[in-house]
């Protein structure tokens, strides 16, 4: 068995394009409507829902569920996943 960090998982089960350009959209759009919610039942619902469609039609491109469907961690690692390649992006050291 592989012995790989949840980051490293992550990363492994989304290596299709679309599923990246989806996620770079929507895992956005679902952490912002969080604090959004405080001004805007509305717009937050808005961002959260579109947000989660986006996730679903990349997964639907990459041919496999989310990763939060085998752990709920996996709910967090995806911004962190989002952060760090616009960071790697930003500096020019890409995502290892």
């Amino acid at each position: 068995m592989e012995n790989l960090t949840f980051l490293e998982k992550y990363k492994r089960d989304h290596t299709h394009p679309m599923n990246k350009f989806t996620h770079a959209i929507g895992i956005p759009m679902i952490v912002l409507s969080i604090p959004v919610v405080f001004w805007s039942w509305k717009w937050a619902l808005a961002l959260f829902v579109v947000g989660w469609i986006f996730q679903f039609i990349g997964h639907a491109f990459e041919g496999n569920p989310p990763s939060f469907f085998k752990n709920p961690i996996y709910l967090l690692v995806g911004p962190l996943w989002i952060v760090k390649r616009v960071a790697g992006f930003v500096t020019g050291k890409p995502l290892k």
